[in-house]
């Protein structure tokens, strides 16, 4: 088998994969993976991380439904059975939702929903991916907008460190401009408000965003700034292996309140 070439879910090691494997060495797969024949080999439509965890726990087979599909059908079906999950990073639900958007107009289908949008071919299909999970199409396209960031930024709007608004806007930002920007950031060390961003967004369409414009943004002083205190994701890997920048936090505040606990029981005793 082999993944379905550029599918958006992320499949992590983490706790959850821990205990996905721990499931399956003693259970097995309950739910079968579903793959379409490309070529000599299979592609996977639905269970990447059944397929990652079955190898992690040593399994040679893995029960699977193949079924035969276009490469647009199994991009919509692959989208489709993923979009239920609870805790989809909106990195995730942006590649979902324009691998589906191009799939569906790579179809041509007459589209129709029940959203009362303009008539534009791009705002009707968005319109019909929103009914999926209850969204305007409007939403369906502001994450859609995510997937113009690089990296660097995607992967802050994920850990929660930019809001979803603020990515949007800094999406409109070119990838030099967007680079300049976690210059500042790290700089900084502050990440940009959602009126800093809309600043830049506006600059971006007057054609007078540039570097230096960055820099005096994100030097400025914001009403609510408070001291923060960072530590490195290198001094945590000790204490949190392979844990991912949310998971190391919550361990921060975990370990804080023991340490808390601690040291309110030695008050104690010595008094």
């Amino acid at each position: 088998m082999k993944p379905f070439e550029g599918h958006p879910y992320k499949v992590i090691d983490n706790e959850e994969m821990d205990a996905l494997v721990e499931s399956i060495r003693e259970h097995g797969i309950m739910t079968p993976l579903i793959v379409r024949p490309v070529g000599d080999r299979y592609e996977i439509i639905s269970g990447h991380r059944r397929a990652h965890a079955a190898e992690l726990a040593g399994l040679e087979t893995v029960p699977a439904i193949e079924m035969e599909m276009t490469k647009d059908e199994a991009a919509i079906a692959l989208v489709d059975s993923n979009l239920h999950r609870e805790r989809l990073l909106p990195s995730e639900k942006a590649f979902a939702y324009k691998l589906k958007a191009e799939a569906m107009e790579h179809q041509g289908k007459s589209l129709t929903s029940g959203q009362v949008v303009p008539k534009s071919d791009v705002n009707r299909t968005t319109a019909v991916i929103g009914e999926k999970t209850g969204e305007s199409y409007k939403t369906v396209q502001r994450y859609i907008r995510l997937t113009h960031l690089i990296p660097a930024l995607l992967d802050m709007v994920d850990d929660g460190r930019i809001a979803f608004s603020v990515g949007v806007e800094l999406s409109f930002l070119d990838s030099d401009m967007q680079a300049a920007l976690m210059i500042a950031i790290d700089l900084n060390d502050c990440t940009p408000s959602y009126a800093q961003a809309c600043r830049m967004h506006k600059a971006v369409n007057d054609g007078s965003i540039s570097e230096e414009m960055i820099d005096k943004i994100m030097a400025e002083e914001k009403p609510n700034q408070k001291e923060k205190v960072s530590i490195s994701a290198d001094e945590l890997r000790g204490y949190v292996p392979n844990g991912t920048p949310s998971e190391m936090k919550a361990f921060i505040r975990k370990a804080c309140e023991h340490y808390s606990d601690y040291l309110k029981r030695k008050r104690e005793e010595v008094r």
